[in-house]
């Protein structure tokens, strides 16, 4: 066997190499819950696999493509609501006034349920829903992006904006959304016979699993051709596009791919959560969400998952201190700072650092950026 693994060119033994710690990441998600009896640390460990399956879609943009996408909260709070309208109207009638209306519309005084809601009596279609409508949206702005040859600084701004626009939105039609509140009071997700209650086992596995499955899907995609084609994209976008590629066609696919993820991370999210709140497509949070990849390493779809899982954890653990109450800012802070100083790379670098160091790799690679995957891989050539 360790023959075979020696004949294998240099990219084949690095791809295996990363399949093989992503499946042993995978199984580790996945056996954690025999090792604790606890369905509240349960609910909260979940919910830091939720935020770093959202910071593994921006790692594909800005990682893979380089498209820093400051509004990646746009899509998970997208899909987030999505999921809450479902199973607001699948209440207890104690929840619900006349006629099934979502409480917060009887406060408000409305008659009757506004027609944008009616497709979501049907679980599939709000489903669809999470996951089409932030694609959309994505294709729709990466078209004027994009086709325009809108780069850099100037598409972080334009992500920025159009997150802050859709979040006063939301707040503004109170008596559609539920304003600052948020949608509350939700059913629990039934789905195929099994019921997911945000503290059991089945809603972890439900999480675990989506997680696995978007983190090899997004890996396959990286190894294609598109894949290799975005990351020259990144490099040196004015080459590709003098080879004759649609260096657009591509960047829109990058950004809806990584949409579609975070809209699934946000239905997700509201499970966990048991509600949705304006706060899941907040300008701290798309902020938040950028800080974990550059700390797990942007280049790297398990660097970036693992960071957020990381720093959300820290960040929960710290705050809840009464050691660290009244500082965990700061100190979280200082860590942040210590990371751009001496781990430009993020976590990545550092186990791709070590990882050469212990298979006796005595040249680094040069490298613009971060390192391209945990485990240190080739740089992709240009087209």
């Amino acid at each position: 066997m360790f023959e075979i693994f020696r004949n294998m060119t240099a990219s084949r033994r690095q791809t295996l190499v990363q399949v093989l710690t992503y499946m042993l990441f995978c199984a580790a998600i996945l056996i954690f819950p025999l090792f604790l009896d606890n369905d509240f640390l349960l609910n909260r460990y979940a919910r830091y696999l939720v935020l770093g399956m959202v910071t593994m879609a921006l790692s594909l943009s800005w990682g893979y493509a380089g498209i820093l996408n400051l509004g990646q909260a746009l899509s998970f709070g997208l899909g987030s609501y999505a999921m809450a309208m479902a199973l607001k109207l699948r209440t207890v009638p104690v929840h619900t006034g006349a006629g099934g209306l979502p409480d917060f519309m009887v406060w408000n005084n409305v008659e009757k349920l506004p027609w944008f809601w009616e497709p979501f009596y049907s679980l599939g279609l709000a489903i669809l829903a999470g996951i089409f409508v932030p694609v959309i949206l994505a294709v729709v702005l990466g078209w004027f992006m994009f086709r325009g040859r809108i780069t850099g600084v100037f598409v972080a701004i334009i992500t920025l904006a159009n997150l802050v626009v859709v979040n006063l939105l939301i707040i503004d039609q109170q008596r559609f959304t539920g304003g600052f509140n948020g949608i509350t009071d939700l059913a629990q997700l039934e789905f195929f016979g099994f019921e997911f209650d945000a503290y059991s086992k089945s809603t972890y596995y439900l999480v675990a699993i989506s997680l696995s499955l978007c983190l090899f899907g997004a890996l396959a995609l990286t190894k294609s051709k598109a894949g290799l084609i975005l990351q020259a994209i990144r490099d040196h976008e004015e080459r590709v596009r003098f080879f004759g590629y649609d260096v657009a066609v591509y960047q829109i696919m990058a950004m809806s791919v990584s949409a579609a993820i975070a809209g699934i991370a946000g239905m997700l999210y509201t499970v966990v959560m048991e509600f949705a709140s304006p706060t899941f497509l907040s300008v701290p949070l798309s902020l938040s969400i950028v800080v974990w990849c550059a700390v797990g390493g942007r280049q790297s779809l398990l660097g970036a998952t693992i960071g957020a899982i990381v720093v959300a954890g820290m960040q929960g653990a710290l705050s809840e201190s009464e050691a660290f109450l009244d500082t965990w800012m700061l100190i979280m802070g200082a860590i942040f700072v210590l990371v751009v100083l001496f781990l430009p790379n993020g976590l990545a670098g550092l186990i791709d650092m070590l990882a050469r160091k212990a298979f006796g790799r005595g040249r680094h690679r040069k490298s613009d950026g971060p390192a391209s995957d945990i485990i240190p891989t080739e740089t992709a050539k240009s087209p």
